[in-house]
Order: structure tokens, then sequence, then C-alpha cells
């Protein structure tokens, strides 16, 4: 199983990013995928998520109306769209798998596979 997470780089306040994960080495349509972030000297922190198969979105309150979590069935590629970002959106992003009900959707342990992490840099 691998989780491969790219498109981080350095940002100006305002300007967008695009993340995305490709996900490999088994089938995860039941599976809830999520993008969390940490910031240095900060707990990892939850972003976006979504089932693979559809349903609800859910975001973290400091992210909504900027960012759009999706996914591309064909590439098995999630993507994490940034917009409007903020010098406080500067972290280390994350995608991760796992099964999760609606409940537990925000909590980092719920979650057993996990991408290298990629750097987003937001300029001010």
């Amino acid at each position: 199983v691998q989780l491969q997470a790219s498109g981080g780089g350095l940002v100006q306040a305002g300007g967008s990013l695009r993340l995305s994960c490709v996900f490999s080495g088994r089938s995860f349509s039941g599976h809830t995928i999520a993008w969390f972030r940490q910031a240095p000297g900060k707990e990892r922190a939850f972003v976006a998520a979504r089932r693979w198969s559809g349903g609800p979105l859910y975001y973290a309150d400091s992210v909504k109306g900027r960012f759009i979590i999706s996914r591309d069935n064909a590439k098995n590629t999630v993507y994490l769209q940034m917009n409007s970002l903020k010098p406080e959106d500067t972290a280390v992003y994350y995608c991760a798998a796992g099964n999760a009900i609606a409940s537990s959707t925000m909590r980092p342990q719920t979650y057993i596979h996990w991408g290298q992490g990629t750097q987003v840099t937001v300029s001010s």
C-alpha cells in the first residue's frame, strides 16, 4: 500500500496550490480519504476528508470555502485544491486513508495509511 503526495511549494498569500495523492497497492473504494497538516511545533490537524466512493465532504472550519477535496477514480488520485491561501496554512500536508465513521473522520488515529507529506509554505 502506498500513498504518494505531491504538489506542495512556496506561494504568496492569496495564491493557490493543488495537492495530489496517488493511491496504489489495494482498493480504497470502501475507505475514507483525508488530508491533514502539521505546522512546526503543532499537532497534526484535520483539513478535509471524503469517502472514496462518494458522499459528504468534511472540512475544517479554518479551510471551509477555500479548500476543495476531490478524487479521480481513473487515476487513483485524490486532490486538495487550496485557494486564497494564508500564511497560517503553512504546514506539511499529509494524505491518509482509513475506515472512518462520521464521528471519527477528523481524528488522525482513525487513519492507518499515510503518505509522506508535502510542504506548503505561504508567504505574506
